[in-house]
């Protein structure tokens, strides 16, 4: 009897193991494309739009539908405060309320609903125009190098520092650097007219501080912001 019941128990063991899990199919994942960006144009000046007050304006943001994109995130930065304010679409078009006579820059995220992924697109700077503006402030300066946080091994004894400026009216004068070890840098270097500094000295085991400060020829002035990087 108990002969029996083992070999039907090895019976029954040996067919469960036979069977295999089924897996449900899974539609196959459709990352999203990289969107191009339409309008407003880069380094230009939007004239473009609906005027709502002397302080405040419309702006129709457009750029072409991206591959398997389901909805956009739309990235608008203003760039004397430093603040993004990200608005969604559903098609490849977006109207937003902007302050007039100041600089932006703007990109899309593509997203899909069948992936995680998502995709940016490139960015572009505008200035939003306004009454009685025949002089525009520079955009900040773009820092290039060294990246915010970059960290340098150790040895590393000097830096290359290297910005890009631009400017609606392509009247920018020249470049104030700030740099040093504080959050409160000092003026290292004044009237640069070129985009980089080059052999900037620094020592292992600090952490340096620096922006660029853009000035036009009618003294107008803009702030890239204050980045950092470390020498282990």
């Amino acid at each position: 009897m108990k002969l029996n019941y083992l070999i039907l128990t090895m019976v029954i063991v040996i067919a469960g193991c036979g069977k295999k899990a089924v897996t449900p199919n899974r539609p196959a994942e459709k990352p999203p494309a990289k969107a191009t960006l339409i309008f407003p144009d880069d380094n230009a000046v939007c004239t473009s739009g609906t005027i709502i007050s002397a302080t405040q304006a419309s702006v129709a943001f457009s750029w072409s539908a991206a591959l398997n994109a389901d909805s956009y995130e739309v990235d608008i930065k203003n760039l004397l405060t430093g603040v993004i304010t990200a608005q969604s679409a559903s098609a490849n078009q977006l109207t937003a309320t902007l302050l007039r006579n100041t600089p932006y820059a703007w990109y899309v995220v593509s997203k899909s609903n069948s992936s995680q992924i998502t995709e940016t697109s490139d960015t572009r700077k505008f200035y939003l125009a306004g009454e009685g503006i025949v002089s525009y402030s520079p955009f900040p300066a773009a820092i290039v190098a060294p990246v915010l946080d970059q960290v340098f091994s150790a040895g590393t004894t000097s830096v290359n520092l290297s910005w890009k400026g631009s400017d609606v009216d392509n009247n920018i004068a020249n470049y104030v650097v700030y740099f040093g070890n504080t959050a409160s840098p000092p003026v290292f270097k004044s009237n640069i007219t070129d985009m980089s500094l080059d052999n900037v000295p620094v020592s292992a085991g600090v952490t340096y501080y620096w922006k660029v400060i853009t000035e036009d020829s009618t003294g107008n002035t803009s702030d890239s912001g204050l980045y950092q990087f470390k020498v282990d």
